[in-house]
């Protein structure tokens, strides 16, 4: 653990994340799952009849939401990261002032 980021990275260059962004991105995915399961038994296995709601459609539209937000996790998972962090020290040609600029750049998850 470096500086509050977990180093998911098998070799250098590749791609790390924070723990909490990665177990925000797997809550996704479980998330997704989730709805979809909810929605096939309520389309498919519940055979109840309430008046004016139409249980299959509900059950329908919860396995869309659920292949919505599996997918779009998914795509964020595998999504190219990169940052790039630069420190640059300079020193004032009379010597007597030493200027340090940092720019950190990255894609936020």
């Amino acid at each position: 653990m470096m500086g509050g980021h977990l180093l998911c990275t098998p070799y250098p260059g590749a791609l790390s994340f924070t723990k909490a962004a990665l177990e925000g991105l797997i809550m996704g995915i479980g998330t997704g799952i989730f709805l979809f399961v909810i929605g096939a038994v309520v389309a498919f296995a519940i055979s109840l009849t309430v008046p004016g709601v139409d249980l299959h459609l509900i059950g329908y539209l919860l396995m869309g939401a659920g292949v919505v937000v599996f997918l779009i996790s998914i795509i964020m998972v595998s999504r190219k990261r990169s940052t790039v962090s630069t420190t640059r020290t300079a020193v004032d040609p009379t010597g007597s002032e030493k200027t340090t600029s940092q720019e950190t750049r990255g894609d936020i998850i």
